[in-house]
């Protein structure tokens, strides 16, 4: 890593009355820039891209138990410097990456002389900024009460949000559980379903000037997971707290840090376009390890039983059969979901676990995180949530060779949650288990800060397919926004690829899946996480021809480049993702018309590609594509279809 340190080169600093400090920052390459405003003690800032306004003058500051840190404040001190720094991080959507940025920090002073320091990031189409609290005297932590960080968008802004749901509601007091859905392009102020703001991250339409991701990145377990305010009229957004209902009323709203201590990075990413909404990195930029793994953890493909033969399917023989499906296919994992403990038993999965291993198949198992915080009656109880209990379980698998874990139910965003994944996530490290949560918060760095974290559902996934004919009426239009907003900041557990027509197990009743085979097979390239629990299962062999099975058994699920292409958020998607030497270029039809496309692909090279697609009566079919010199290729959406191109 390349840190040069230079002082007044990356900034300048206006005195423009005695009032009120200006200070600009930009970007490496100029396009970006965020001024921060010192006037009459408080702070706020604003960003503009190549000169358009894309966030207005929005506050800045914290309010503490020690003293207000928002108020009063006169800067004492600046630093900056310029960050060149390579990193590889495999679980992500791109595995190497070149973070540059300069950075700046500022220290401010109240009245009564206690400090805050504002440190921020700004990268080519990114900003990131957080807040620390030096040690001043004996207090040596800080409760905070408040922050006032606000994102003050412009008035032609649209938003595509989902609302943050109360707490304590839903099935077995599970909310919330960051399973809502988004309205598309609303318009700013609008109250959210619940009246408690929204979830992140966050997608702001800037009229014809562009697009702001907002989110947060850096939390652990010094600090809470954040959500939105509820939006003012004029485009006011600022961060807020859990809500005291969570983790059934127990733990504080209210953040402490240990001084000296930073606060969570918040993030915005900034585009004239899509692209690099898409494309970002930042949430994995600003962010260190936390530990060094204990092994090369693997990752891969996943048949699950539970999604579409559901509770009935947790019996040993069930279970082989799905361990078979995984052999069939070459894949990597099985994952064994709720009641195993006493629908199997413990003995009996030891069998499972060794019949897995004869089969070259790692065995994952499902959890209930629960202590005290909803219903839900699934076991495994109360081996996750402390940590005695907790050790033994682990130490119980690692024994008998279970390769990760699915924890699921977690109780909310309050410090004494983040503290629990935490805990998880170390404690399963120490004993060689990968880890995906479920029923949870979003991922707020995770991939990079816990070498063992898959990936967190946070999302209303592939179950509600099987719950409600809504959820497939609607799944079009819902995939087409997770590349652009919550796939866009960490690994989405959506478990994807549902081949049944019918969602049940004998494929004969149920919900009525709405897309085409090509638009599944689709959405395992466009739904990025390391280990995909695909819903494929034992007669889909049978029903599909070979080249629906075979594409199954060759898709990756980690990847080393992601390329936006095409696309708006509920409407459609055109995305190309890297492995290796080979090119997925995937996209996705959510409107009622077919979409007919010309989509350059320079990745690819001249010769043959295999293009799979749908005709009109949404059945699937394969050819051969010719890319040309000219690298365009044509490509045909139907309505709930897909288009699928391979090639190198």
């Amino acid at each position: 890593m390349n840190l040069k340190f230079m002082y007044g080169a990356l900034c300048v600093f206006f005195l423009s009355t005695a009032q009120a400090q200006e200070m600009k920052m930009l970007s490496p390459d100029g396009q970006l820039s965020v001024q921060l405003e010192a006037d009459q003690g408080r702070l706020y800032y604003s960003v503009m891209l190549d000169g358009q306004e894309m966030l207005e003058k929005s506050p800045l500051g914290l309010q503490t138990h020690l003293g207000d840190l928002s108020s009063g404040l006169r800067l004492v001190d600046q630093q900056a410097r310029q960050i060149d720094e390579r990193y590889e991080e495999p679980k992500i959507k791109k595995k190497s990456v070149h973070y540059q940025a300069n950075e700046h920090s500022f220290t401010f002073e109240n009245n009564d002389k206690l400090k805050l320091e504002l440190i921020f990031q700004v990268s080519n189409n990114n900003v990131a900024f957080r807040y620390g609290i030096p040690q001043s005297g004996e207090p040596a932590n800080a409760i905070i009460h408040k922050e006032l960080s606000g994102f003050d968008f412009p008035d032609v802004t649209t938003t595509f949000l989902t609302p943050q749901a109360t707490p304590m509601i839903g099935w077995m007091k599970t909310k919330p559980s960051y399973e809502e859905e988004y309205v598309p392009d609303e318009p700013m102020g609008t109250p959210s379903k619940y009246g408690v703001g929204y979830t992140f991250p966050a997608l702001f339409h800037v009229g014809d000037r562009g697009w702001v991701l907002v989110s947060e990145t850096g939390v652990g377990s010094l600090y809470c997971g954040a959500k939105l305010s509820e939006g003012t009229a004029d485009g006011l957004y600022q961060i807020s707290f859990p809500e005291e209902g969570e983790n059934n009323g127990l733990g504080s709203t209210q953040p402490a840090l240990n001084l000296p201590g930073y606060t969570p990075w918040r993030t915005l990413t900034v585009g004239k376009d899509l692209k690099p909404i898409v494309e970002t990195t930042i949430a994995f930029d600003v962010v260190k390890p936390l530990y060094e793994p204990t092994q090369d953890y693997q990752f891969g493909r996943s048949t699950w039983s539970w999604l579409l033969w559901q509770d009935n399917s947790i019996n040993f023989e069930d279970q082989q059969k799905f361990i078979d499906l995984s052999a069939n296919m070459g894949w990597e994992f099985a994952l064994v979901d709720n009641w195993w403990d006493t629908k199997i038993g413990h003995d009996k999965v030891e069998e499972l676990v060794a019949y897995g291993k004869e089969k070259n198949v790692g065995i994952c198992l499902w959890y209930n995180s629960n202590g005290f915080w909803n219903d839900a009656p699934q076991g495994p109880k109360n081996r996750m949530n402390t940590s005695v209990a907790r050790k033994k379980e682990m130490a119980w698998m690692q024994r008998i060779g279970v390769k990760g874990i699915k924890v699921d139910f977690f109780g909310g965003d309050k410090q004494e949650t983040m503290q629990l994944y935490e805990d998880i996530l170390s404690d399963a490290n120490d004993h060689g288990l990968v880890v995906i949560f479920h029923g949870c918060t979003l991922p707020r760095g995770w991939e990079r800060m816990y070498p063992n974290f898959v990936g967190s559902e946070a999302v209303l996934a592939s179950e509600n397919l099987i719950f409600t004919q809504h959820a497939n009426d609607t799944e079009a239009y819902n995939a087409t926004l997770h590349p652009f907003i919550r796939n866009a900041v960490g690994s989405m557990d959506f478990g994807p690829v549902l081949l049944n027509k019918r969602h049940n197990r004998e494929n004969n009743g149920g919900t009525i899946r709405k897309t085409s085979e090509t638009f599944q097979l689709a959405t395992a390239i466009l739904f990025q996480t390391p280990v995909q629990n695909f819903g494929v299962t034992p007669n889909n062999l049978s029903e599909y021809p070979n080249f629906v099975i075979d594409f199954m058994k060759e898709v990756p699920t980690t990847w080393d480049e992601t390329v936006f292409l095409d696309g708006y958020p509920g409407k459609y998607v055109v995305l190309a993702r890297r492995h290796g030497d080979t090119w997925y270029i995937a996209g996705i039809n959510a409107e009622t018309e077919a979409k007919n496309l010309s989509v350059s692909l320079p990745m690819l090279s001249e010769g043959q590609a295999v293009l799979y697609s749908d005709d009109h009566q949404l059945n699937p079919k394969q050819d051969q594509v010719k890319v040309v010199k000219d690298k365009q290729v044509k490509l045909t959406l139907q309505p709930n279809g897909a288009a699928i191109v391979v090639g190198k």
